[in-house]
């Protein structure tokens, strides 16, 4: 036998091709061998950015002996968790539920049934802390499954049986003002952000206190989210040189980041720091969300034109050791002007041989010079060896992508943001939409498609980012893209009241995995009801709207007792509850059209076409004596059309 990931399309399964594991993908086949040789499986998921994945490869998976004895006892399966969310979900939930406790990489134990009976995550070399070896656990599990074997495959049903049952989402509504109040109590009034260390970037929940700000005036919702964004725009989860944010502050001062820098993080936080500026007109909010899509752009883009996946945290073996510096290597670089940059970035040797991260706690007194001197430092930092580049294209997240960076194309004039996601999503359409099925999957690379079937997050994220697109670009494309995939998230999605994350046509796995959680990424329920609201307001489809209802009570008992971990759910309950309106722009005025993507709700229903738009919403809808006119709408019920962009903007304020 030998290892069969070099022909995989997944960049992080492709790492580990040279391993000496016999490694199996995920798949029917790896589970017909188990149970023909009568061994259980080693699952091993992880993702191309994992630091601690890494440290496990090169501790145990690219040792002979531990390869060995995985490959004599175990059938060995690698799964990207970015290709395969539902089977990391799956897994994910049986390893909490174990152990109390998840992460990446996870190591799971399963039988040829693919039920658990074992679970961890990382596993050293050598026992640690009073962490067992990765050796002595593969030979505790093989002495029980020939000791012990009915006690194993007992322990697998009844895990099997207990997450199953506890998959019942709730019902109900959600209470915004009580969110809210939630919310205050967990903010941390000192660093900002919201509960201890390790923080992670709270982009849901700044969304939505960002919607409910605007839609109440609260004036505390303003100020968490204004604190919180200087915070962390100013201190080393942010790149100060290039842009773009890292995972999370493994501290709770923002400080030392966990290096990998994923798209969905940059496109989220892309999002909040356009709408920050959209509410405030505070400049760090523009420079932060100008300089986060020109990371997007320059560093994330693919050459078919969407956007990978990931940058790694490691290079050389060493997390961060791009972006850390010494003052040393400052002197060296800058000369006489080292000092003035260590001092206003805070170089006091965070890290280990007296590296740190470059700060920016308070704005440069010269910032021509500062800019000056970014630029020489940016041009050494290239010189060293660059982080890798998880370069699949997931559907999912280009849509989230797609959406931030036409709203931020639209609010800043910078036609540029809303060619790139254009661009991307004639990727997604083209590459990753079966024309045939109507099937969306999930990745591509190299322009070439992916076999994994697209989950809810993909239809429903990307069906967002075209609306949003539509918005901005007046092509019926996007309409109907986005209906067609709606369509079918109604027809695949939804059994019996309730979403699941998975189609009913996809692979069966060992239950159907549903979860109404915002966490990393919005839910995919939440995303649904997001497009699905959208929809409602360019139709007039009562249909639509139940189905955004539906998705949104799903989300209910998460919201009331931990908000933070229903942000997205909760922004589109407040898009909801004021309104939601709708801004229908016929005819060519790019005036009117700012207008309304900076000053309207975030979420609201915004079509700028020419007229006679195939948009239910543009029916009836004219030009006014041959200018350009907006329709400020509610449930189709319009206002009197107004040509001048200062009207608009005073139609567009909240009425408190």
């Amino acid at each position: 036998m030998a290892n069969e990931l070099g022909a995989s399309a997944s960049p992080y399964l492709r790492q580990h091709a040279g391993n000496p594991v016999e490694w199996r993908e995920w798949g029917a086949a790896a589970f017909a061998e188990a149970r023909e040789r009568d061994v259980p499986v080693f699952l091993s998921v992880g993702y191309s950015a994992c630091h601690w994945c890494h440290v496990m490869a090169h501790e145990s998976f690219e040792d002979v002996g531990t390869a060995g004895y995985l490959s004599a006892h175990f059938v060995s399966v690698k799964v990207d968790r970015e290709e395969r969310p539902d089977v990391d979900a799956i897994y994910m939930a049986a390893t909490v539920a174990m152990t109390g406790q998840g992460g990446w990489p996870m190591s799971v134990f399963l039988t040829p049934a693919g039920e658990p009976f074992f679970c961890g995550t990382y596993f050293p070399k050598e026992p640690r802390g009073g962490m067992g070896s990765f050796r002595q656990v593969l030979e505790a599990i093989t002495d029980a499954w020939r000791n012990r074997r009915e006690q194993l495959d007992g322990i697998g049903k009844r895990v099997v049986d207990q997450l199953g049952a506890q998959q019942q989402p709730g019902r109900g509504s959600l209470d915004t003002a009580r969110a809210v109040q939630l919310l205050r109590t967990e903010f941390d009034p000192v660093d900002a952000g919201f509960g201890r260390a390790p923080k992670f970037p709270p982009s849901m929940v700044l969304d939505f206190l960002l919607r409910h700000h605007r839609r109440t005036g609260d004036s505390d919702a303003l100020a968490m989210v204004a604190q919180t964004c200087e915070r962390m725009a100013r201190g080393g989860m942010y790149d100060q040189l290039a842009g773009g944010f890292a995972r999370y502050s493994v501290d709770g001062q923002w400080i030392v980041p966990h290096f990998e820098k994923m798209l969905y993080d940059n496109a989220l936080l892309l999002d909040v720091y356009t709408q920050w500026w959209a509410i405030s007109g505070d400049p760090l909010a523009q420079r932060i969300a100008t300089e986060t899509a020109d990371f997007l752009l320059a560093e994330l883009r693919t050459p078919e034109g969407g956007f990978a996946s990931a940058l790694d945290a490691d290079t050389d073996g060493t997390e961060g050791k791009y972006y850390a510096w010494t003052p040393d290597e400052i002197r060296d670089v800058l000369g006489a002007d080292a000092d003035w940059v260590i001092d206003l970035c805070d170089v006091t040797g965070t890290f280990e041989h007296g590296s740190s991260v470059l700060q920016l706690r308070r704005e440069p007194d010269d910032p021509q010079r500062w800019a000056l001197l970014r630029e020489k430092l940016l041009e050494a930092r290239n010189r060293r060896t660059y982080p890798g580049r998880d370069d699949k294209v997931v559907a999912g997240w280009n849509g989230l992508a797609i959406t931030a960076l036409t709203r931020a194309g639209v609010v800043f004039d910078r036609p540029e943001y809303v060619d790139a996601a254009q661009s991307a999503a004639e990727l997604i359409r083209t590459i990753h939409l079966d024309p045939e099925t109507g099937r969306l999957h999930r990745t591509s690379r190299d322009g070439k498609r992916g076999t994994a079937h697209g989950v809810l997050e993909d239809y429903a994220a990307f069906a967002q980012g075209c609306l949003t697109l539509l918005g901005a670009t007046g092509d019926i494309t996007w309409f109907e893209t986005a209906k067609a995939l709606l369509d079918r998230t109604l027809e695949q999605f939804v059994a019996d009241g309730s979403y699941f994350d998975t189609a009913a046509d996809a692979e069966e796995l060992i239950w159907r995995p549903q979860d109404a959680t915002d966490n990393a990424t919005p839910s995919g329920v939440s995303l649904a009801a997001d497009a699905f609201t959208t929809l409602a307001s360019l139709t007039g489809s009562v249909r639509y709207e139940e189905a955004a209802e539906q998705a949104l009570q799903a989300s209910a008992a998460i919201a009331e007792r931990a908000p933070r971990f229903a942000g997205r759910a909760l922004a589109v309950a407040d898009t909801i509850a004021g309104g939601p309106l709708e801004i229908a722009i016929v005819g060519t005025s790019p005036e009117l059209r700012r207008v309304a993507f900076t000053q309207a709700q975030w979420g609201t229903a915004i079509v700028a076409g020419a007229p006679g738009l195939a948009v239910p919403l543009f029916d009836g809808r004219a030009l006014v004596d041959g200018a350009p006119a907006a329709y400020v709408c509610q449930k189709f019920t319009c206002r009197l059309p107004v040509t001048l962009p200062e009207h608009l903007r005073d139609a567009l304020r909240p009425a408190r």
